[in-house]
């Protein structure tokens, strides 16, 4: 096996878990240089002129206004189809997991949209810098309830989380930590979206769509009383809860496990955990370093994590539309595309509970296996996709005649699946003998050549191996 061909398996690798999904063009070019090169080029992308959201303006009136769940999804999936910066879409999905906050409280698809633009700004930024902007966005303040934080009444829902979930993990704190940190988020509130009796005074839906809602800091409503957190006291704000939680080994190793878990394997490394957290305390909650140490790694490199992870219905959708290269404009029909991803069990803005989603092996049961099946295969088939088209040149650059195995091996290599193994690759060539050979040589054969590639590319993506990453 040429050193060039494990070259392309590992950059592909690292697009797949660093980015959001293969393409041939991409290995190729990342290949040009080093592997740490390519790291390097993930974490600190060339900013290009974004014009992507002045053709929504002109030809989604829905994406723009954002007033629809269903457009609001749409318009995510769009810009993760069609980033420039794939690391910074796919941290902001990696934040929103985290972070879970979902429209089926807010009632307000603008305001989640809203914050997935911080995680897309800030996320790859200072821990603290991150939380900061999160204990400021106007979603998550009324997602966990801190618009009603006040002293003399305080609510405890988003102290409690921010410990819980987001920072330390359980075990790591007090009941007298949740109920102090509370405290100092007290007045830390939102306006514009005072509801019930002022409902369509303050918050009307139509015909404009909501009000942005936006942060306010009431100094009336803070307890400016001394509090002790985490073995510190004194008249402690927000801001300085969460300078105590980034210098916690307890938030490093925390946020540590769960960037290893996202990119790397559900089965957790403990000593690599701990030598991310290092890098996390050393850098002051830099994530870009722990990021760069993670994917510089032999764990993240190893064989047995490459081809591991169960795609979550976001990464497979956005893997399969970028090989298609389909939406590529914005056009109505990615809205049907949104709700395959939401049929597959990943409702985009709306995940589930606080928690978020439960991902790995539990992404795939009996229901939303054959979701996954169908919006890929269905995907995958349309020779009129400027990615399917290129595929079929490639694959004819083989020769005009090709028998089962080049066949196979060329549209593998098309859609960058270096690392199939060989028991699936037989599967393939198998199913490919039926047609015997395929020449693209005579004009009356052309068609059907065509569709004969399409149909391989659609059991290639039904493979087991192509729902992993």
């Amino acid at each position: 096996m040429s050193l060039n061909l494990e070259n392309k398996r590992l950059f592909a690798h690292l697009l797949r878990r660093a980015g959001l999904g293969a393409t041939r063009s991409e290995v190729e070019q990342l290949c040009r240089g080093s592997y740490e090169d390519a790291v390097e080029e993930l974490l600190y992308p060339k900013h290009l002129p974004n014009t992507d959201d002045d053709l929504i303006r002109r030809y989604h009136v829905d994406q723009n206004s954002l007033m629809l769940i269903e457009s609001s999804q749409a318009h995510w999936l769009y810009k993760l189809i069609n980033t420039s910066n794939p690391l910074e879409e796919k941290m902001a999905l990696f934040w929103h997991g985290l972070f879970a906050t979902a429209y089926g409280k807010l009632n307000h698809a603008k305001a989640v949209v809203n914050q997935i633009d911080t995680f897309r700004q800030f996320g790859l930024g200072n821990l603290r810098h991150i939380l900061l902007e999160l204990s400021r966005d106007p979603a998550m303040l009324f997602w966990l309830d801190n618009k009603d934080n006040k002293i003399g009444s305080p609510n405890e829902n988003y102290g409690r989380e921010l410990l819980e979930l987001f920072s330390l993990g359980i075990g790591n704190y007090t009941e007298e930590d949740v109920k102090h940190c509370a405290l100092a988020f007290t007045g830390w509130s939102i306006k514009n979206a005072e509801y019930m009796s002022r409902r369509a005074e303050r918050d009307s839906v139509w015909p404009y769509g909501r009000l942005d809602w936006q942060f306010e800091y009431v100094p009336q409503n803070h307890d400016d009383g001394i509090k002790t957190f985490l073995g510190k006291t004194g008249r402690f704000n927000g801001d300085d809860i969460l300078d105590i939680l980034c210098t916690s080994p307890s938030t490093a190793r925390f946020i540590s496990k769960k960037l290893y878990e996202y990119f790397v394997s559900d089965s957790i490394d403990y000593s690599a955990v701990d030598r991310l957290s290092q890098v996390f305390l050393e850098s002051h909650g830099d994530i870009r370093q722990v990021l760069r140490a993670l994917f510089n790694s032999e764990s993240f490199k190893c064989i047995d994590n490459i081809g591991s992870k169960v795609r979550s219905p976001i990464e497979l959708a956005v893997q399969t539309c970028r090989i298609a290269q389909s939406h590529r404009f914005p056009d109505w029909t990615i809205v049907s595309t949104a709700m395959n991803v939401n049929f597959m069990g990943q409702e985009i803005l709306n995940p589930p509970t606080v928690e978020g989603w439960h991902t790995g092996s539990e992404w795939i049961e009996t229901g939303s296996l054959v979701e996954r099946l169908n919006a890929a295969t269905s995907e995958i088939s349309d020779p009129t996709h400027p990615g399917i088209r290129s595929i079929i040149d490639f694959v004819s650059s083989h020769g005009p005649t090709l028998n089962p195995e080049t066949l196979v091996g060329s549209c593998l290599e098309a859609m960058a699946l270096y690392d199939m193994p060989r028991s699936t690759t037989e599967t393939l060539i198998k199913y490919a003998s039926k047609w015997g050979n395929l020449s693209f040589g005579r004009v009356d054969s052309i068609p059907c050549s065509e569709q004969r590639v399409t149909e391989l590319l659609q059991m290639i993506v039904a493979t087991r191996e192509y729902q992993l990453a």
